[in-house]
């Protein structure tokens, strides 16, 4: 029986590499986002190769995600990892300058949609056991801060540390847990922070070599294809020419 891959926030970025990463294995796919046109273009796409399942899905809704989990087909059902992906950064600008509303949206996405599909899915992967895995996208941002990082950045630091928790109560079912946090990576996420300027994002990368959603998507492979006994707590991943700078200090004159 194919090993099942459940994957959110599948329609662009890291999700869409991990999809067709996990279908080149054989893996089957159950992919969920909120755009239903890319879905039905990568389910298209990659169900030649394995069995795929599309669900539109809101991570926000927490009874959406119960009833599109507890619906899963009988070929879908046995689910061996979860890649919680589903997630935004918004508002670039200093924390005083920004929109209550843009913070209150990375809360309900990269925390409240991470927490509701992991509860829904849980029973699920205990069921599966030994060699099933939870692989949370976090950020260095959550270990690092930087100006502009506000909300986004504690969101980050919540799935790292919910990712910790997590491991200890799970510590008897055979379950693992990661968190995988990338750093510098090239895809739709700063468009999505800056609202569709798409010069102000291309600036960000300008000039320099990040990672590509392919490079994540890889080691997110890794992680959920290692032999059962073994669990890789966090993975904080950079490009060769990102690292940290030296403390910022506010002087007079």
């Amino acid at each position: 029986m194919k090993p099942v891959v459940f994957i959110t926030g599948a329609t662009s970025g890291f999700g869409r590499a991990s999809a067709r990463r996990f279908a080149a294995a054989g893996w089957s796919l159950i992919l969920c986002g909120r755009r239903a046109d890319r879905l039905e273009a990568l389910k298209q796409e990659l169900q030649g190769q394995v069995p795929v399942h599309t669900a539109v899905l809101d991570v926000r809704d927490a009874q959406a995600v119960a009833d599109m989990v507890q619906a899963l087909p009988g070929p879908f059902t046995a689910v061996t990892t979860l890649v919680n992906n589903a997630g935004l950064a918004l508002a670039a600008q200093p924390a005083q300058e920004v929109a209550l509303q843009d913070w209150q949206t990375m809360i309900d996405t990269n925390v409240t949609g991470l927490v509701n599909v992991t509860h829904a899915l849980l029973p699920r992967l205990i069921e599966t056991g030994a060699g099933a895995s939870i692989i949370n996208i976090g950020s260095v941002a959550g270990q690092w801060p930087y100006p502009g990082g506000h909300v986004y950045g504690a969101t980050k630091a919540f799935v790292q540390q919910f990712s910790y928790n997590l491991r200890c109560d799970l510590i008897k079912t055979g379950v693992r847990v990661t968190d995988i946090a990338p750093g510098m990576a090239e895809t739709e996420f700063s468009l999505v922070r800056y609202k569709g300027n798409q010069d102000a994002a291309e600036k960000i990368y300008r000039g320099t070599t990040p990672m590509s959603a392919e490079d994540i998507a890889e080691q997110i492979f890794y992680v959920a294809s290692l032999p059962p006994h073994l669990n890789i707590n966090r993975l904080e991943i950079m490009p060769v020419r990102q690292a940290w700078s030296p403390f910022a200090v506010d002087r007079d004159g």
